[in-house]
């Protein structure tokens, strides 16, 4: 039997972090877009404990202001692809700049610098693993698709998602018909 399901990434790794946090009997507030805010200065001990227990669900502590700058910008990037009603409201660059008090120019070569790629570049990384995950999942058009990604057009939505895959979207949804008509 196969079964497919949907799942929050956000959701999951709040629970994760809330239940480690809680293991270790340390007073903390969780903030949106990965931060934890503690009321005291943790041990040398206290946050080998916590590196521990975050690395076995792949979790990371970041030490560097940078690395931290960027991996808000992806988690503000993800958040608003995967709410098309957001994504459609706002410009990305002026999102992430509003958000994180920062100009755009600044978040863009913070981002490069740390990365090797530019943000426009995540953007289309994320949005075509969002196509490839509506197709698989959801029976839309890719009209639809492009819709809900707030293409201006299929034929934006195709050729980036050939540049990215190397397949069209419609080749990749024969492969996809054909591997459920397999299991």
């Amino acid at each position: 039997m196969k079964m497919n399901i949907k799942f929050d990434y956000n959701i999951i790794c709040k629970a994760v972090l809330q239940e480690q946090l809680d293991g270790l009997n340390l007073k903390y507030k969780l903030n949106n877009l990965g931060e934890i805010h503690f009321n005291k200065h943790l041990t040398a001990k206290e946050l080998e404990s916590l590196t521990l227990a975050f690395g076995k669900y792949g979790i990371e502590i970041l030490a560097n202001p940078q690395n931290v700058l960027v991996e808000r910008i992806k988690d503000l990037i993800t958040e608003l692809i995967n709410d098309s009603e957001k994504s459609r409201k706002y410009n990305v660059s002026h999102y992430l700049s509003d958000t994180l008090n920062y100009s755009y120019a600044h978040l863009s070569s913070i981002f490069s610098e740390i990365t090797y790629s530019s943000i426009e570049n995540f953007i289309i990384l994320k949005k075509i693993d969002l196509a490839k995950q509506l197709i698989i999942h959801k029976n839309l058009t890719l009209t639809e698709i492009a819709h809900e990604l707030n293409y201006s057009s299929v034929a934006h939505l195709s050729t980036q998602f050939k540049k990215t895959t190397g397949l069209t979207p419609s080749a990749f949804q024969r492969i996809i018909k054909k591997r459920q008509e397999i299991e």
